[in-house]
């Protein structure tokens, strides 16, 4: 065995040492197997579309019905993922794909199928791999270590190239000599394996001393973290501009087979294996090239490396230099996924994974279905070669935007702080009780002031991700060395998994907040219930729970708030 290949296996971040835990193998095996069979379909459909309708768009929305499911889908499925056993949605998602796979088959095999038809269809096999998205890959965090995460990330890439490089070239000799409703019918036998691999594993469920959210609120709080976490939205807007403009490649794939090279559904599945073998051998390198290159000059040269290699596919009438072209292509598209997937997992603790791989989704597919609508009404009007080039010289371009949205730096992952006790309460409060006011009161030295004052916002933002809201900071004019931090939180629930979300790395910030504070008396914590109705009554029934300021629900000296 080379050094190299040993140290894939036995590095604890060499690209296979994922491989080695049972259950992960498992699934990542069935998942190529998963990935081969909608790869076919999608070169059935698209290839059936082609002889039913001639224009451009039409050919295009194939790729947009199987991906613009997750833009209406991937946010709530990431609040369902987080919310529930991800093994259980993981196999719902799939059924739901296999009943769109097997439709479609019975109506194509009777004859029965129409653009809309199959656009339909396509959608519905689109909205079980959305759903199933973001539980498939949060779940990895629970399948092997954490030193093997980033490797496990892109092993599932790979996962889903190595189907790519052989799945259309299948697929178009499938459609070439059975037809398209074999294709469809391919896919969802192969989709039965990975439910098998599901259905295996014994998940180890950690149960949570607070009750779930419920989905509408997990939305929510999906949302208000990313729109709070600056590295996870520097990704996802750089991930929605690659998936636009990077789209062109494989929504007029169809297109570079029939118009550029004069070929057949056999050309047009050889194309789309060259760019599947392309992404394999960039994954395959992945950990190398995080290694050699920071994120960002890794991004940099993967995007000029891809706006060359779509001009070459865009002049080129040659099947070989095309196929060249297309591998290069594929690796460096595979990288900078990869690079921006990593990115999101490492920037999100674990109780909201699903949530922000949810996020990333949207920016992927909504880039991708947007862009693809976009190339194939520039293709009507102005033809494939023009819309290749244009596409190609954005790409280049767009590697620009690195100098003003540098990718953040890679860390390790934000590991949760230990569950902390409740509060001591002198009210009798239900989850349901708020909102709920905290304030904390630090005495700061006046020439700390501007440092203190810029961690305060550090705070701010991570107070406000993990669910607070209303946050603001304020200095006693009467008294200049008491700052009063403030924040509300819905309801009594919401403020104890709020303050029981924080990381290691967050808590730290709690300390070093509190390290400034100065005089004999400790910080002081107040919570407060700013709507107090409930607990005045005309009988007291619980005397020692009595207060003489009824908006005063707990007041301590150095408590967490």
């Amino acid at each position: 065995m080379s050094v190299t290949r040993k140290s894939w296996f036995s590095s604890v971040d060499g690209i296979l040492a994922p491989l080695q835990f049972v259950t992960f193998r498992r699934i990542w095996m069935a998942s190529v197997l998963s990935n081969l069979g909608i790869l076919i379909q999608g070169v059935g459909a698209a290839w059936a579309m082609t002889q039913m309708a001639s224009s451009a768009d039409r050919v295009a929305l194939v790729q947009t019905a199987l991906t613009l499911p997750v833009m209406f889908i991937a946010i709530p499925a990431g609040a369902i993922a987080d919310m529930f056993d991800r093994r259980i949605v993981s196999l719902v998602a799939l059924s739901i794909a296999v009943c769109g796979a097997t439709a479609l088959t019975v109506l194509d095999g009777l004859g029965l199928t129409t653009p809309n038809l199959l656009l339909a269809f396509c959608f519905v096999v689109g909205c079980g791999m959305a759903l199933m998205g973001p539980a498939w890959q949060s779940s990895v965090t629970e399948q092997v270590s954490q030193e093997a995460l980033p490797s496990a990330i892109a092993l599932n890439g790979i996962s889903y190239n190595i189907a790519r490089s052989v799945g259309p070239a299948v697929g178009g000799i499938v459609v070439a000599s059975i037809g398209a409703s074999a294709a469809f019918g391919l896919n969802a036998l192969l989709y039965l394996p990975l439910m098998l691999a599901l259905l295996l594993w014994k998940r180890v469920a950690e149960p949570s001393r607070l009750p779930p959210e419920k989905l509408t609120r997990a939305m929510i709080s999906g949302v208000r973290y990313t729109s709070n976490s600056p590295s996870i939205k520097i990704v996802l807007l750089r991930t929605t501009m690659l998936g636009v403009i990077g789209s062109s490649i494989t929504a007029l794939m169809p297109l570079v087979a029939r118009d550029l090279l004069h070929g057949d559904a056999w050309i047009y599945g050889i194309m789309l294996s060259a760019f599947g073998l392309g992404a394999v051998i960039g994954a395959l390198n992945f950990t190398q090239v995080r290694k050699r290159m920071s994120g960002e000059t890794a991004v940099r040269t993967c995007l000029v490396g891809i706006g060359v290699t779509f001009a070459i596919v865009a002049v080129s009438s040659s099947p070989l230099l095309t196929a060249a072209a297309l591998v290069v292509s594929g690796a460096v598209w595979t990288t900078t996924w990869t690079l921006f997937n990593v990115g999101v997992q490492f920037s999100a603790p674990r109780w909201v994974t699903g949530r922000a791989l949810a996020a990333y989704q949207v920016a992927v597919s909504g880039g991708i279905a947007i862009g693809s609508w976009g190339w194939g009404h520039l293709t009507d009007a102005a033809g494939v070669e023009a819309a290749l080039l244009v596409s190609a010289g954005l790409m280049a371009a767009s590697a620009l935007v690195g100098l003003w949205l540098p990718l953040p730096r890679v860390g390790a992952r934000g590991e949760e702080g230990e569950m902390l006790a409740d509060p001591e309460v002198k009210l009798a409060l239900t989850g349901r009780s708020g909102p709920v006011v905290v304030e904390i009161e630090y005495r700061v030295a006046a020439e700390n002031a501007r440092p203190f004052h810029s961690l305060m916002q550090d705070i701010q933002l991570f107070r406000r991700r993990n669910g607070a809201y209303g946050w603001s900071i304020a200095r006693d004019i009467a008294d200049p060395e008491l700052w009063t931090e403030r924040f509300h939180c819905p309801t009594w629930l919401d403020y104890l998994r709020q303050r029981n979300r924080a990381t290691q790395a967050e808590r730290a910030l709690d300390r070093q907040a509190a390290a400034f504070h100065i005089g004999a008396e400790p910080v002081r914590t107040r919570r407060m219930l700013e709507r107090p109705f409930g607990s005045v009554r005309w009988k007291d029934e619980t005397p020692d729970h009595s207060v003489n300021d009824a908006m005063a629900v707990h007041y301590t000296r150095g408590g967490r708030p």
